[in-house]
């Protein structure tokens, strides 16, 4: 069966990382956090004390570090140069400095080139904010995953909240206005659904229902009728048995002169 490369992009706070381990489970792909990448190096860059606003020094340090993604039976796990930083990276912080780290275009080249390289052969799940328009422009299945700002501040609460750290609803919803502009308004690849994307509005849909409303569409593209689809659209339909032309019988008396009939006579 056809293993298709499925880019999965969205806001933050529309789920798209969970979402896409469901995904990536119930198809047996490979889950590929694009965005643990980019946190990976945000958090480097707290840690150096590289301020987040000089693009030079942080694309130096973009090409000075080696970031690992590893699975492992309990869950993915992140390394820096060797270092674990899975639980690391997840600090306010950090999303906070990703953010603004992540609109540097030689940031985001160095990203870009490492996400190609995994995810050519196919058959992973892919998720970001670029990853249908930019990484994979030619993906098998794009999907443009949101949700209403309130329903993305609320989940953000509880992820904190599961965490042990404390904010307000409200401070969270003006947080995540500010992430949709800067990440809508970036110079380099910003925010947007690919022309080809599906829409997949998850305000009122929990995890398990978003994942497999997307292996569903997944499904159609690499089932029986779809690869039938593909073989006549790209010329390997067999083709249609010809029947043979009807054998014409010779017209009576060919060959001989008929005399015209006349009166019998009495």
């Amino acid at each position: 069966m056809r293993r298709l490369i499925i880019a999965i992009d969205g806001p933050v706070g529309s789920g798209k990382s969970t979402v896409a381990r469901r995904v990536a489970e119930l198809l047996g792909y490979t889950y590929l956090d694009t965005g643990a990448m980019y946190r990976a190096l945000a958090w480097k860059a707290l840690a150096r004390g590289v301020p987040l606003d000089d693009a030079a020094q942080l694309e130096a340090l973009a090409a000075d570090t080696r970031i690992d993604l590893q699975a492992r039976p309990d869950g993915m796990h992140v390394r820096v140069d060797a270092a674990d930083v899975t639980r690391a990276i997840r600090a306010p912080e950090v999303s906070e400095a990703t953010s603004r780290i992540s609109v540097y275009p030689g940031v985001r080249r160095r990203m870009v080139a490492e996400q190609q390289r995994v995810g050519r052969r196919g058959g992973v799940v892919m998720e970001g904010r670029d990853i249908g328009t930019v990484v994979f422009p030619q993906a098998g299945l794009k999907i443009y995953l949101d949700a209403t700002v309130e329903v993305r501040a609320e989940r953000r609460l509880r992820e904190l909240e599961s965490r042990g750290e404390s904010t307000t609803l409200e401070e969270l919803i003006e947080d995540v206005r500010d992430r949709d502009r800067r990440d809508k308004s970036r110079e380099a690849s910003p925010l947007v659904r690919a022309p080809d994307a599906v829409l997949v509005d998850n305000s009122a849909m929990d995890v398990e229902e978003t994942a497999r409303l997307i292996v569903l569409l997944a499904r159609q593209i690499t089932g029986p009728k779809a690869r039938t689809a593909r073989r006549r659209a790209e010329g390997r339909k067999k083709p249609a048995r010809q029947s043979k032309p009807a054998r014409r019988r010779p017209s009576q008396g060919k060959g001989r002169k008929l005399k015209p009939r006349g009166r019998r006579r009495k």
